[in-house]
């Protein structure tokens, strides 16, 4: 099992940005199962009154799709970290398609995420995978296309010549 501070050596993100909790599998190159517990906790349920219903307490879809390419991310970057986003190599995540939503994922759900490397040219890994709840699927992914581009590149430099 990987934990936290393996997770947190490969990947940038920290919390309440952090979306995922532990790996229960990986293979290198290959795949990736990962971890998240939903809890009442998390910054987004703050806002939620007494009279929120349940829909209100429904993981926002944007966060589940984050936590998966959390996953993903992490699957493409094991076997190089680079997790200092201002040196080094830099993923960017450059589409994700066929992307559906089967159920609502609600606080004391645990979701596993599963992502598998279906195909990599030069510095770009395409991956595909999905996300389950007690064995319902929660998220397909069909498709997520990561680049890698060194941090030099994408820092501002100086301004591109005017077209004319």
């Amino acid at each position: 099992m990987i934990g936290q501070l393996e997770i947190r050596r490969v990947l940038p993100h920290r919390f309440p940005m952090l979306l995922l909790d532990r790996v229960t599998e990986l293979v290198p190159g290959r795949r990736v199962t990962a971890v998240k517990a939903v809890t009442c906790n998390e910054p987004w349920y703050q806002g939620l009154g007494p009279d929120a219903v349940a829909a209100d307490h429904a993981y926002p879809r944007v966060l589940l799709l984050e936590s998966w390419c959390q996953s993903a991310g992490l699957l493409a970057t094991w076997e190089s970290p680079e997790p200092d986003a201002l040196e080094g190599r830099v993923m960017l995540f450059g589409s994700v398609s066929g992307v559906e939503y089967h159920r609502p994922v609600l606080p004391g759900d645990v979701l596993e995420h599963r992502a598998a490397i279906t195909r990599v040219v030069d510095d770009t890994v395409i991956i595909e995978g999905g996300a389950t709840v007690a064995g319902e699927p929660a998220l397909t992914v069909g498709l997520a296309v990561l680049a890698f581009r060194p941090a030099g590149e994408l820092r501002p430099g100086d301004p591109a010549p005017a077209l004319t």
